[in-house]
């Protein structure tokens, strides 16, 4: 397993790391198989999406925020409850498959890192498996 550091710079972010993880799949050698990508917070997810237009991770971002506004009437008391759902609603983990060495993805899809409650410092875990 390969940890790598993500640093947002907002209090909500789309990061897409899809080069980062080619390139840990790279050092894996492995030609076959499934590489597993999660964040360890409760705060933060990971999801696969359209890479190619930002304005999709902008509508996104802006229909996340209309379900789980920032300020709401939450019992959670450190002001991130909205993050928390947020996290729960794009999940914490992916799994993508590894042919002839490289991630299959669509022509448009990207792996995108989900910052909610940034600007942060932040790991994400990917695990490589052979098959």
């Amino acid at each position: 397993m390969e940890t790598m550091e993500v640093r947002t710079g907002s209090r909500v972010q789309f990061l897409e790391i899809t080069n980062r993880v080619n390139e840990i799949i790279d050092r894996s050698g492995v030609q076959e198989g499934v590489a597993v990508v999660s964040v360890p917070h409760t705060t933060a997810g990971i999801t696969i999406n359209e890479a190619a237009d930002p304005s999709v991770v902008q509508d996104i971002t802006a229909k996340l925020s209309e379900l789980a506004p920032h300020h709401g009437s939450y019992k959670h008391s450190e002001g991130n409850s909205d993050a928390h759902i947020k996290t729960s609603l794009v999940g914490s983990s992916v799994h993508l498959i590894i042919s002839r060495g490289s991630l299959v993805l669509g022509t448009w899809q990207g792996v995108f890192f989900c910052e909610f409650d940034g600007p942060r410092t932040r790991k994400v875990q990917v695990q490589i498996l052979s098959v």
